[in-house]
């Protein structure tokens, strides 16, 4: 695990990381290297107990512009299947390993938010925005399908099926207030506390019992290919292996004394 990546910004403080996409004179896009890098990142956060929650973000008033058109749409232009799927796969890995690691991610998107940028918004665990984000799975407008990265699996469970066909298929930039009565915003901010206002969540998060939110996470994601009765069932054993934590137990003397449980997350 490096805590001093190569091609992003990384904070580390009361357990919280902030992931800040970091090239802000072109408005944060990605490289094959960046996408490589977070997914490894996101990917080891599983074995991370000094980590409890993730803010991520960009620099310089955008969010992230997606993959760079000179140093990846470019390339892609040129290469054969096996390496195109190579590419493909690898950019949705990054999607796994956000869903798979235990902490809750909270985004926090101001400015351009578009392509794979708007789909790692997505497919964090909470969004924060500002009115000035601008949202835009515009995969359509670069000649392809916007089954991108997740895309027709994730974004209909957050706005429904006919908003995220309306983006998906026109490309068009979702703004902030759409986003917000829709769903895809959990709350809107002002520019100049978005950050603080993520990191306060995220902070708030980690007064609570961070094993079982962990829990709740998984659960969120894997619930989604089961049956009523299968995750009912998964539901049993996650709560009975939650109840064999300190964290229950503390919450319970906490309030057979009238005092607010302080967790540990174990």
């Amino acid at each position: 695990m490096k805590d001093s990546p190569t091609h992003f910004k990384l904070e580390i403080e009361d357990q919280i990381v902030t992931i800040t996409i970091d090239r802000p004179e072109r408005k944060n896009p990605l490289t094959f290297e960046s996408y490589a890098e977070l997914r490894d990142y996101f990917r080891d956060l599983v074995y991370r107990d000094d980590v409890k929650a993730v803010v991520l973000t960009g620099a310089g008033g955008n969010f992230s512009s997606g993959g760079d058109v000179h140093d990846i749409i470019g390339p892609l232009t040129k290469m054969e299947m096996p390496e195109l799927l190579s590419f493909t796969r690898m950019t949705g890995d990054l999607i796994k390993a956000m869903r798979a690691c235990p902490q809750p991610i909270i985004a926090a998107v101001d400015g351009v938010c578009v392509g794979a940028g708007a789909i790692m918004a997505m497919a964090s665990d909470i969004r924060f925005g500002t009115r000035n984000a601008k949202t835009a799975f515009l995969f359509a407008r670069v000649g392809l399908a916007g089954c991108d990265m997740g895309a027709c699996a994730i974004l209909p469970r957050i706005i429904g099926q006919g908003r995220a066909s309306d983006l998906l298929y026109t490309g068009r930039s979702m703004s902030a207030e759409e986003g917000e009565r829709w769903g895809y915003f959990n709350r809107l901010s002002e520019p100049e506390s978005l950050l603080n206002d993520a990191t306060a969540y995220a902070a708030r998060l980690l007064t609570g019992p961070t094993f079982a939110h962990g829990m709740t996470k998984t659960m969120l994601h894997q619930e989604w290919n089961m049956s009523i009765d299968q995750a009912i069932e998964s539901e049993a054993q996650a709560q009975a292996i939650c109840m064999k934590t300190q964290d229950f137990k503390r919450a319970y003397d906490a309030f057979s004394n009238k005092q607010k449980p302080k967790f540990r997350g174990n």
